[in-house]
């Protein structure tokens, strides 16, 4: 049984989520925490529920996604994983799925866990919306195509973005004006 923890970091209310398995390892998405009071918050959770870290897992180079990458680095010994590439992640205790999903920016990638029917958007699908498009390497042609990708998984699955709140693929089917 997996635990999800999901902490809204920086000015940006950006969701980094860690994501534990019942041995109490675990995988880190994004790393949002900017200000050292944040970095502590992250740190005190992560020593309280004693895990380990096994991956942190970046789905695209924007600065509120990655302005803890270098204190996860320093802090965990952790290299992040950006994994431009379709597939599955050789990632110990995690059955992880790559899929690529560029549009909000050339670089997103979705983490898909097919067991636990989670899966980790980043900025490219939100809870009835979808990431902006009008910033350096955002294409809304190529956003739509991403999405069309997303909505072929099991409606049950449940969606977890960058920003905002939870959702499932059957109520972005419904309720997202863009799907």
């Amino acid at each position: 049984v997996m635990n999800l923890k999901t902490f809204y970091f920086n000015p940006y209310r950006e969701c980094t989520y860690v994501l534990t398995d019942d041995a109490n390892h675990a995988i880190v998405i994004d790393a949002g925490m900017y200000e050292e009071r944040e970095q502590q918050r992250f740190a005190q959770y992560i020593q309280s529920e004693q895990l380990t870290i096994v991956a942190l897992l970046i789905t695209h180079a924007h600065p509120d996604h990655v302005c803890g990458v270098e204190f996860m680095e320093q802090t965990y010994g952790l290299k992040a994983i950006v994994e431009p590439a379709e597939g599955k992640l050789d990632i110990p205790y995690f059955d992880i799925q790559v899929i690529v999903t560029p549009g909000h920016k050339e670089d997103c990638v979705c983490y898909y866990l097919p067991k636990e029917n989670i899966i980790f958007t980043g900025d490219t699908l939100f809870q009835e919306s979808i990431g902006r498009t009008d910033l350096t390497g955002g294409d809304m042609t190529t956003l739509i195509r991403s999405l069309k990708k997303l909505i072929t998984l099991p409606d049950k699955t449940h969606v977890y973005p960058g920003h905002g709140y939870p959702t499932t693929i059957e109520h972005e089917k419904m309720y997202n004006p863009y799907l």
